[in-house]
């Protein structure tokens, strides 16, 4: 049975013919098969069709034309050399086989395409996996980072706090100490008696009687009281800082200021009078405050 060309067959299976006849150029005509391939590889290519320039006289696919095969002289000889005529029969048989050889080609690009698509698929889903373990350990890292500085705020903060208490113990009991010896040496009796000395009430006028210790009571704004007893020339800014101290909030909390008030007369003590004596504001030898929060100036 005689076979049609290279060239022919892809037309016969639909190929443009200039598709045809680059690709067997490009597949140096190495077979229908080669050719099929290369067709179905670039046929999304731009220039798929564009012409292929090929030497003058030589058309791939093509014999020679009986001109071409002999010069002038030989026009006759090649006259008995003419290529047998295919029967449709054969013709349709060999176009369903070039059919089948496509549709074979066309299924096996199909499952290439399939196996490198599902490639592409699991290696962006392994970087995507990857990216969101990243961004995942470094939100970590930030929060750990964030809490560390936390903890450590709060522990220099507290430190603080500590180191104001104790100074303000210190502060508290060096006052305690300095204004309880003058008292005590003021308060001392004499170290010789004179004698007795008659005295007669019609005749001396009466004195006044000295306080060296004074009882305070505190009524906080939550309605609790805190009583204590202070000597009478500690200065009022002690009995804010017993009230600062007691008045029951957790430690590490911010405590606001606070302000001290007599209840009658009615008097807002300033902070020049946290300097001076409880003696000296009339407090003595016993008073009830109320604590007021300060208003931040």
């Amino acid at each position: 049975m005689a076979e049609l060309t290279a060239l022919e067959s892809l037309i016969e299976m639909g190929f443009p013919r200039g598709r045809a006849e680059k690709a067997l150029a490009l597949t140096g005509n190495q077979g229908i098969e080669a050719a099929m391939d290369w067709l179905m590889e670039h046929e999304d290519d731009p220039d798929v069709d564009e012409p292929l320039e090929t030497p003058l006289g030589h058309i791939l696919g093509r014999e020679p034309t009986s001109s071409e095969q002999v010069g002038p002289e030989g026009s006759g000889s090649a006259a008995g050399e003419s290529k047998p005529i295919l029967t449709e029969e054969e013709r349709q048989e060999q176009t369903k086989r070039m059919l089948e050889l496509v549709a074979q080609k066309q299924r096996e690009r199909e499952e290439r395409e399939e196996r490198e698509a599902l490639e592409r698929e699991k290696q962006r889903r392994r970087q995507g996996q990857e990216l969101s373990a990243a961004r995942q350990k470094l939100q970590e890292d930030e929060m750990r980072r964030a809490a560390e500085e936390r903890r450590r705020e709060k522990a220099e903060e507290l430190a603080a706090r500590q180191r104001v208490r104790e100074k303000i113990e210190r502060d508290k009991a060096e006052r305690a100490k300095k204004y309880g010896g003058s008292v005590g040496s003021r308060s001392s009796p004499p170290a010789t008696d004179p004698g007795p000395v008659p005295s007669s009430p019609s005749q001396e006028p009466p004195t006044k009687r000295e306080y060296d210790q004074c009882r305070i009571q505190v009524r906080l704004p939550d309605g609790t009281s805190l009583t204590q007893t202070f000597r009478a020339r500690e200065q009022l800014a002690a009995v804010r800082l017993y009230v600062e101290l007691h008045r029951g909030e957790e430690p590490g909390q911010d405590q606001d200021p606070v302000q001290l008030l007599s209840g009658f007369p009615r008097r807002a003590f300033s902070e020049a009078d946290m300097e001076r004596p409880l003696q000296e504001l009339g407090l003595v030898p016993s008073a009830v405050l109320i604590v007021a929060k300060k208003c931040p100036s």
